[in-house]
């Protein structure tokens, strides 16, 4: 988060009211009249800037652009997962619901951790081809759908019907990520398994570990 001063809109309404004042009470017929109305103006408006100094905000920090490989469909992988990821932390600024707050988190979080496992290993693009085409970007439009109606402040069969089957279908789609998610290790969990396999055969040929297999076995 950055600190900034935002500006008080003081200066800008005091500047309007001499201007109208003057247009209202004054001549303003020569090019002298506005000359001393624009001196006027300037020193009306340093004056007000120097007394309604405006208030510091926090403003949400600029996100980096995605690196881009220069492979073209995985570097349109990267863009799409940027933009989902950014789609719902925006989705989720204006839900004012706690638990579909932290369901949004959450999928933010290990939709990112997709998207940033395929960037690092391109050969498991294909796993996700069909989280890319449909179950994410219906999802998006679920979300935005949700926010869209709840910020109509009314209630009413259809608003309130569709909500809540969006509450509702929201845990299943945060297992279904978080399994798709851990989909995308299993050639490396069957990789590391078979390293074991290899490894725990070849410590019993070499002796390295006969005696605690063997109790192992006796328990």
């Amino acid at each position: 988060m950055a600190r900034v001063r935002k500006k008080s809109a003081v200066p800008v309404y005091a500047v309007a009211s001499i201007w109208l004042f003057w247009g209202l009470f004054l001549p303003m017929y020569k090019i002298s009249h506005f000359v001393i109305l624009g001196i006027i103006s300037y020193g009306v408006y340093k004056v007000n800037s120097f007394i309604f100094r405006g208030k510091w905000v926090e403003v949400a920090d600029p996100e980096p652009e995605p690196e881009l490989t220069g492979d073209k469909e995985l570097d349109e992988l990267i863009v799409q997962g940027h933009q989902a990821v950014r789609q719902m932390r925006q989705f989720n600024q204006q839900i004012h619901d706690a638990k579909l707050s932290e369901q949004i988190n959450r999928l933010e979080e290990v939709t990112g951790k997709i998207f940033k496992y395929v960037e690092k290993n391109p050969e498991s693009l294909p796993q996700v081809r069909k989280f890319m085409n449909y179950y994410l970007p219906t999802t998006l439009k679920m979300l935005q759908s949700y926010t869209e109606m709840a910020g109509q402040g009314v209630n009413g069969k259809n608003i309130d019907t569709t909500m809540a089957k969006v509450e509702e279908m929201m845990d299943t789609i945060v297992r279904a990520f978080e399994k798709q998610l851990d989909s995308l290790f299993g050639a490396k969990a069957l990789d590391i398994s078979t390293d074991i396999t290899v490894l725990e055969n070849m410590l019993v040929r070499e002796g390295l570990i006969e005696d605690e297999l063997k109790k192992g076995a006796n328990k």
